[in-house]
Formats: structure tokens, sequence, C-alpha cells
């Protein structure tokens, strides 16, 4: 039987829109990271396989779940993840939302409204800023900000390859609603560039993703860990960049991901700036996390 690790895109965590186990985190914390990363990878891949069968797709996140649980040991990422777990001591609660992501992911494919794609990012998204967080030993009290954080960059990222999903996998982030206010339809993500309806829709989509971003602003702040803190400042940045670009370009005919240049002086504002909060003191006052 092919394994779940054959159905790998080739993409790794240094293709992501964010630093993941980069050198800011404590070398303690990367091999965990990086198995989390491997086997939610290995799962999103899964979902989004061009020519694998639907009922195929779910057999496999299924069989990931199980091993991921200790029932089997024929799927590297989930049995790597589930020993790193259990060296820390730690419930595979995160990785397993996630595998509810990707379910979705291969049977739902039109989204109803803003709240209908932030239900989506709690189980895509939410999960893995959590984890970070329980790997640094951090307060329930941080996870209001780092869902938003999450939200926010996964938002990014629908908006991003909004026409790639549609060409490749039928598959529609953006709001059936917001479409409608702005008289565009799906069917415009075919093309090469956003008619003027579809691209007032994007950008109005990515000013509210900003505002969605604002309200993430404090979590580098509330984290106890000073590398943790850095990581998120510069995650923040990236988000911050990447966003108001969405806001004045098109993404079906114009660059909106990060150049290696932009990437790096976003990663040094976001080091320096963190590094100045923290040089003079400032303090914030957390949220309650829903669900937490």
């Amino acid at each position: 039987m092919t394994s779940a690790s054959d159905l790998r895109s080739g993409k790794t965590h240094r293709d992501e829109n964010f630093p993941v186990a980069s050198w800011i985190i404590h070398p303690r914390h990367r091999a965990l990271i990086l198995a989390f990363y491997n086997f939610v990878r290995t799962a999103d891949d899964i979902a989004d396989h061009a020519t694998l069968p639907p009922d195929e797709k779910l057999r496999y996140l299924d069989l990931m779940e199980a091993e991921l649980n200790g029932q089997g040991d024929t799927q590297k990422e989930a049995v790597n993840l589930r020993h790193a777990l259990a060296e820390r001591g730690m419930p595979p609660r995160h990785a397993l939302d996630v595998l509810i992501a990707f379910r979705m992911d291969v049977t739902k494919l039109r989204y109803e409204n803003w709240d209908d794609v932030i239900d989506y990012c709690r189980y895509s998204a939410m999960p893995v800023g959590r984890f970070m967080l329980d790997v640094h030993g951090e307060d329930v009290s941080t996870w209001a900000a780092s869902d938003a954080l999450c939200a926010g960059l996964q938002i990014n990222n629908h908006l991003q390859d909004c026409a790639k999903d549609y060409k490749n996998l039928n598959r529609v982030y953006l709001p059936r609603d917001a479409l409608a206010d702005s008289g565009a339809t799906v069917e415009m993500l075919g093309g090469t560039k956003s008619s003027p309806e579809l691209l007032k829709c994007l950008q109005a989509l990515a000013v509210r993703t900003a505002d969605l971003l604002d309200e993430s602003k404090s979590l580098a702040a509330e984290v106890r860990d000073f590398r943790l803190g850095l990581e998120i400042s510069v995650i923040q940045a990236f988000a911050d960049k990447i966003v108001n670009m969405l806001k004045v370009r098109d993404p079906l005919s114009e660059r909106v991901h990060l150049s290696p240049v932009e990437l790096l002086l976003q990663s040094l504002g976001g080091v320096a700036g963190e590094v100045a909060q923290r040089t003079i003191g400032r303090r914030s006052v957390s949220k309650t996390a829903a669900g937490a």
C-alpha cells in the first residue's frame, strides 16, 4: 500500500508564509515542532492531492489519526509525532483538530459567509498556534490573540491562492455572500486577471483580514518565552506585509507573496521591534480564548 509519505507534494517548512521551527526557537523545541509540521503537511497534501479519490483521501486521514492515537506503526509522520508528544507528556489534541479541517477540505468546497470561514480556521489554523503555545508552556489565556493571528495567516493564504484552489481543486474559500455583495461569481476565479467585481471582493476580504490581524498584535507581549515572542513578532510582520499587499494587488495577476529580500527585512524588523518592546518592559493584559 502507498504510504502517506508517498503522497507528499514536496513542500517543506521552508516554503510556508511564516517561519517554522526557525533559528529563533530554542533548539530543545525544534524536533517536536518539526514532527508536528510534518504530520500536518502530510495530511494537508493528502487532502489537496490532485488525483487521489475523495474516499481514499478520507481513508488516509483516518489512518493518520489512528496511528497518531497508537493504533499501528505504518505511517512514519504519525508515529514520529506520537513518540515526540509522548516524550513531552503532551496529548495529540491539536493535531487531531487539524485533521478535522483536512476532512472538510475533502468534503466541503464552498463557504457561505465569514463565520463559516472562521469556523474552518478554528480547525485548520488555530490549533497550530495553540500547539506552539503549549510546547512553550504558555497559559491558555494567550490563545485568543493566537487564534486571531493564525486565522489571519490562513485567510491571507486563501486570498493568495484563490485562483489555484479553484482551478486545481474546485475549492473556494471566498464566502458566497462576499462574492454576491461585490457582484462577483466563482467562475471569475478562472481568469488570468480579476474582474473589477472580483477584485472588489478580494480586497474587501483583505481589509477584514487586516482587522483580524489587529486583534493578534498583543500576542508577542502576552507570551513569557523570549524566543517565542521574537518568533511571533516575525510572523506578525509577515502577515501584516502580505495583507497590505492583498489590499492593493490582484492575486490573479500580481505577486502577493513575499520575496526573499522582503522576508529578510520583515524578519529583522519583527525581531528588532520585539527586542525593543521587551527592553522597555511593556506588558499586556491577556484575553480569554474561546473554547479554551
